[in-house]
């Protein structure tokens, strides 16, 4: 597994806990799902303006979010040592804001962006209801496995 990290935030740094952290929920994500597979993840940290501006640009959404992911096209995966999943991309600003909101840890909101958006990389969406039920089963079920509860 090959974790690539970016922060593109201004007076923030990933602390050496988070960065096993952001490991830990990784593998234990790919785990659940069953895929063995040695993937490549790219995770990006920005502001809640750069998030703005990507969400608009991509979806076509004027607003801040929380995470973003850009699952990479099948015809680009590449056959050797790793497979490229796609790309995550966390506002910190807004995770910050959503730890203090529903109350939970720095570590908590953190963990809960990074399952939610691998989920997307692998397909999971949560447009129509089914959809939704099924990928917050998943959610949860991973985050009980990780043991994070606030």
């Amino acid at each position: 597994m090959e974790i690539l990290i970016d922060n593109r935030t201004d007076g923030w740094e990933l602390s050496e806990e988070e960065s096993k952290l952001i490991d830990t929920v990784c593998e234990t994500t790919f785990n659940h799902l069953g895929d063995r597979t040695n993937y490549e993840v790219s995770i990006s940290f920005v502001t809640n303006e750069e998030i703005r501006e990507l969400n608009k640009a991509y979806r076509d959404k004027d607003s801040v979010t929380d995470v973003l992911s850009f699952p990479m096209d099948e015809e680009f995966e590449l056959d050797f040592e790793n497979t490229i999943l796609g790309d995550v991309v966390i506002s910190v600003d807004r995770l910050r804001e959503q730890a203090e909101e529903f109350n939970h840890s720095f570590q908590r909101e953190l963990s809960y962006l990074l399952v939610h958006s691998l989920l997307h990389l692998f397909g999971f969406d949560h447009i129509e209801e089914d959809d939704k039920l099924e990928m917050r089963k998943e959610e949860k079920e991973i985050m009980d496995k990780l043991k994070i509860y606030k």
